[in-house]
């Protein structure tokens, strides 16, 4: 298990739930929100990785007179994450407004070596014990018992990609457990505000195989660069959840 699913998994664990709930939407991520200087949105918790002396920089800035979260990155890694229960058979649609200013030109999001992304949005899936096999089920069973919880079973990352085609679905090369969707790829776009909307509750399906969706457990943002050593700068705007039913 790599240093990013770690994190991502004790982090989950221990952040403290919140809703931002309404009743047709869930605002997970309020980035636009202005909020004193210095202060980055609530319940959003650094994502830091023992084993990286270098981190990407998270800023709380105004951009296009639009507040948004702002990740640098100079061969680092590092992300922000938030804990968050969502049924995502009542909000199945995420959308969410990223930018970035570069592409990541030796990057490769198929390679361990080279696994870096200007920008990425992550969402983890809770535990389901009836969906995994025996062997899983006793790492799981261990890992309730050592940090007090179930980690994330599963996890869906969105990404803008640096070379890898755009639409492309793959596994991580670290985990089984993980699927790259690529949004955005390539430097067309860069500079430019660009908004995404999926249906989180198809992607799963399409991606893991199945039928059955688990519960969301948290959503995370990261721009990372450690592994190519190279350079990269994105921004961040809100984060919803939404049921597409409601008017």
């Amino acid at each position: 298990m790599n240093r990013l699913l770690i994190s991502i998994y004790v982090l989950v664990i221990f952040s403290f739930p919140g809703t931002g709930c309404a009743d047709d939407q869930i605002v997970v991520g309020d980035f636009s929100a202005k909020l004193q200087d210095g202060i980055l949105p609530d319940r959003w918790k650094p994502l830091l990785f023992n084993d990286i002396e270098r981190h990407t920089v998270y800023t709380h800035i105004l951009d296009e007179n639009i507040y948004a979260i702002q990740a640098r990155s100079i061969g680092s890694s590092s992300g922000l994450i938030r804990k968050i229960t969502i049924d995502p058979a009542i909000y199945p649609t995420v959308s969410f407004r990223w930018k970035i200013q570069n592409i990541i030109e030796s990057a490769d999001l198929t390679d361990k070596d080279r696994n870096d992304a200007p920008a990425r949005v992550f969402i983890t899936f809770a535990y389901d014990s009836d969906k995994v096999s025996w062997f899983e089920k006793v790492k799981f069973e261990t890992s309730k018992l050592f940090y007090g919880k179930y980690p994330p079973a599963t996890t869906l990352c969105y990404v803008w990609a640096s070379h890898l085609e755009q639409g492309t679905i793959t596994r991580s090369p670290y985990s089984d457990r993980v699927r790259i969707i690529v949004l955005e790829s390539g430097a067309d776009k860069t500079g430019t505000w660009v908004s995404e909307k999926r249906n989180v509750f198809a992607d799963y399906r399409t991606a893991f195989a199945t039928e059955s969706v688990p519960m969301i457990s948290g959503v995370a943002v990261m721009t990372d660069t450690d592994n190519t050593d190279g350079q990269a700068v994105a921004w961040y705007g809100d984060i919803v959840f939404s049921d597409p039913r409601s008017k």
